[in-house]
């Protein structure tokens, strides 16, 4: 109770919504819920998982994990009327790219009208730079109604704590209490010094400020770095990622940043549409990321 209690007070203070402890269900990190949710759903080979045209790889290795199908969609309009499931990712992992309220509205909107639970990644909302993300479980995007709408969080990113595997799932009540009934048989129960560990760090937001910090210095560094060599970057407006293209192919590209001691991914991991791409990490450390912008500036 202590643990979802944490979670209801921090979504209130960063999320801008109330939630009840009913509405809160803690994870052994996010990529456990990613990647089972479809199976906790009940999925099946006849069912349909729509998820970003550029996206975290474990969408749809989810899907496949319930022999579902998957399909890709750039904005709700594409969102065919068969989706059991649509993935939301804003802030995005690769890109970086920040969802607008109004686009956020129409993805519920969506999924309200084909009868689909929406479920937005939102790992990396603390991590705003240019714009300020926003959750889809905030008043703005569902009018405070929280029918069919899941919101994942991790304290990977915002606290650091990556090693610790310690998320929640927020949002409609009903669909928290099916993921409840079928996590607690299959043994995903956060462990007690965990459980603490994500008590404290959720109370405390001084923390969070030192992470940006150090980020956003890396950010600057890095971004200049790259405008200097030739790259142009595109969305990377929050999140831990710079999403760069120089107009030649994704593979070519890597073998380039390889030969000057930079190890980046390519883009075409995260779908076809990423091919030009590579996606650059600020998890590195001060003094690697400094080495690494120094090799591109010469």
């Amino acid at each position: 109770m202590e643990l979802r209690q944490a979670w209801v007070t921090w979504a209130q203070r960063i999320l801008h919504t109330d939630l009840t402890v009913d509405q809160v269900v803690p994870s052994i990190g996010s990529k456990e819920i990613v990647a089972w949710l479809p199976i906790v759903f009940g999925l099946t080979k006849d069912s349909l998982v729509a998820i970003p045209e550029l996206a975290y790889p474990t969408y749809a290795v989810g899907a496949l994990m319930a022999h579902a199908k998957f399909v890709t969609y750039i904005d709700a309009s594409q969102i065919p009327d068969n989706a059991d499931l649509i993935w939301v990712n804003s802030p995005s992992n690769p890109t970086g790219e920040v969802l607008s309220v109004a686009q956020l509205q129409a993805l519920v909107a969506r999924g309200r009208e084909i009868s689909a639970p929406v479920v937005s990644d939102e790992c990396y909302i603390e991590l705003g730079w240019d714009v300020e993300p926003v959750s889809i479980l905030d008043p703005r995007v569902c009018n405070g109604d929280l029918t069919g709408v899941l919101a994942v969080h991790s304290l990977s990113k915002r606290s650091n704590l990556a090693g610790y595997r310690s998320g929640a799932v927020l949002g409609d009540a009903k669909l928290i209490s099916d993921i409840v009934s079928l996590r607690k048989h299959a043994g995903m129960l956060v462990s007690t010094p965990v459980q603490l560990a994500t008590v404290a760090a959720l109370s405390d937001d001084a923390h969070v400020q030192v992470q940006r910090e150090r980020y956003a210095k890396r950010r600057e560094i890095l971004h200049a770095a790259l405008l200097a060599a030739g790259f142009s970057i595109e969305h990377s407006q929050a999140g831990l990622y710079l999403w760069a293209t120089n107009g030649t192919d994704c593979l070519a590209t890597v073998n380039w940043f390889a030969e000057n001691g930079i190890l980046v991914a390519p883009g075409d991991f995260y779908g076809p549409a990423g091919a030009m791409y590579v996606r650059l990490a600020l998890t590195a450390t001060d003094e690697r990321i400094a080495s690494a912008a120094a090799r591109l500036m010469a």
